[in-house]
């Protein structure tokens, strides 16, 4: 395993870090508690200390397996748990909630799931734009002073609005999407937290499986399954970026030897990102950790990366379907 240390904290982490949105079944039709454990234990086992939770992931589930399955591993000693706060649901509805109170009632309850009396990095999931930034923030750093949380984060913020949190409370992560179709912070956020010494903590590596080099053409998605919303798994895109996925898996194994999501996961790590969250939800999914790792990319290559892409891809499309409404709206 390769490790970094976050700026402004001693948290020495995995460069992979394990995701479990997949785990808590939400969207991902459903979850199964032993295999989601046995999961947890098998990226542990390859060596990942860090493992990033939510609350909204199944709705408290995600963050329940979670403390579960460290409690059984053998406790919280070399192992580092990441969350957040500011969404809250109403019948399976999801909306942002930035409030003081809001995020003062999340972290106690994710301290409980989570078995524990500390987060080593609490994410503000999203940025509530019905309240003023420095309302989130404040409670933020009320939690920071506190040493309930002992490294602060933002996930899908812009570069304005980390501008407004930084000086309200100390930032020391940002959780954007980020993978080889989804490059929308390369133009201005990726630069700032550069600059600033913010580790990126990138989500979606594999662009939620597109990347997996386990799709094809007529793919059917069932039940709440968040891809059936996605413009990039509906035609004419899907086709578009599964023939991109088809050149860059036949480039990866020519010249690499490695599988398309080994090369999906380290194009991320190439790109100058720190830690790259790598999900799952059964423990065979973490057998190509070691794939990922211990090599590197030439430029040559990631230029011919860009390269496939233009040539393939003619209505590219990020991840902005994902974002929550920024209030409860009646159901429909």
């Amino acid at each position: 395993m390769e490790y970094t240390t976050i700026s402004g904290t001693n948290q020495r982490v995995s460069r992979i870090a394990l995701g479990t949105w997949a785990i808590g079944g939400w969207m991902w039709g459903g979850t199964e508690e032993k295999s989601s454990i046995d999961t947890i234990h098998a990226a542990l086992d390859k060596g990942v200390n860090l493992i990033d939770t939510a609350p909204v992931y199944g709705f408290g589930a995600s963050e329940d397996i979670v403390g579960k399955a460290v409690q059984a591993y053998g406790g919280r000693d070399g192992l580092f748990l990441s969350t957040k706060a500011t969404l809250e649901w109403k019948d399976g509805r999801v909306s942002r909630n930035g409030s003081r109170d809001r995020v003062m009632k999340e972290i106690e309850d994710s301290l409980k799931r989570l078995r524990t009396d500390y987060v080593d990095i609490y994410f503000v999931h999203w940025p509530d734009g019905t309240r003023p930034i420095k309302e989130t923030a404040g409670a933020m750093r009320e939690l920071y002073e506190q040493k309930v949380i002992k490294a602060v984060g933002v996930s899908n913020y812009t570069q304005d609005q980390m501008g407004v949190f930084r000086a309200e409370c100390p930032l020391h992560v940002y959780q954007p999407p980020y993978n080889i179709f989804e490059r929308g912070i390369e133009s201005d956020v990726k630069p700032y937290c550069e600059r600033h010494q913010i580790a990126i903590m990138a989500y979606g590596a594999l662009c939620r499986g597109l990347l997996s080099g386990k799709m094809a053409r007529g793919y059917a998605f069932e039940g709440d399954d968040l891809r059936k919303a996605d413009p990039k798994f509906n035609e004419p895109r899907f086709g578009q970026y599964l023939e991109a996925v088809d050149k860059l898996k036949i480039f990866a194994e020519k010249n690499y030897g490695k599988s398309i999501l080994a090369f999906s996961v380290r194009w991320v790590m190439e790109k100058g990102v720190p830690i790259t969250i790598w999900g799952g939800r059964k423990p065979s999914q973490m057998d190509p950790v070691d794939e990922a790792l211990g090599w590197s990319m030439d430029l040559a290559t990631l230029s011919t990366v860009d390269s496939i892409l233009a040539e393939c891809i003619k209505s590219p499309v990020g991840p902005e379907f994902m974002a929550p409404p920024t209030g409860l709206e009646p159901k429909r």
